[in-house]
């Protein structure tokens, strides 16, 4: 699939109730759990204690952070979307969000977006993007909600 790209406001503004895509699976490993764990203090053994939670969890193994599942958002937001002449893009919010399955280690999952609403604040573009994180083989996404993204182009 070729990425969506956006040049201006007038773009971005015309895709409005558009389904965007998808982007390439991505696959979570323990290793990247397991990094996550270490950089965000988190080591909740459901997490990153392998046999306890084969044991123990109710899923068999382990489980992805949520807020990891999160923070791979932009790299698979930019598999699908390549929004140009850009003095800045900021991260603005997430809003109606919700978790809806866990993603068990080595699951494959991949982003659905879709712009949901663009508005220009004298200048400052506020893109509301809803979005979705498929689990490959499961019928339920990880979570669903909506990210708004604040670009500032250079016209």
């Amino acid at each position: 699939m070729e990425k969506v790209i956006i040049n201006s406001f007038e773009e971005l503004e015309a895709l409005t109730g558009k389904d965007l895509g998808v982007s390439e699976y991505h696959q979570i490993t323990q290793e990247q759990i397991n990094k996550f764990a270490d950089a965000t203090l988190d080591h909740q053994w459901i997490h990153v204690d392998v046999e306890k939670a084969k044991t123990e969890s109710q899923f068999g193994s382990t489980i992805a952070h949520g807020y990891l599942t999160i923070s791979i958002l932009p790299h698979l937001w930019n598999q699908i979307v390549d929004v140009r002449n850009l003095k800045m893009q900021v991260n603005y919010g997430i809003e109606k969000f919700k978790f809806n399955a866990p993603v068990v280690v080595d699951s494959k999952v991949r982003l659905h977006a879709k712009v949901n609403k663009v508005v220009n604040l004298r200048g400052n573009i506020r893109a509301n993007i809803g979005i979705k994180l498929e689990i490959e083989g499961n019928r339920k996404p990880a979570y669903e909600g909506e990210v708004v993204f604040l670009y500032i182009f250079n016209n």
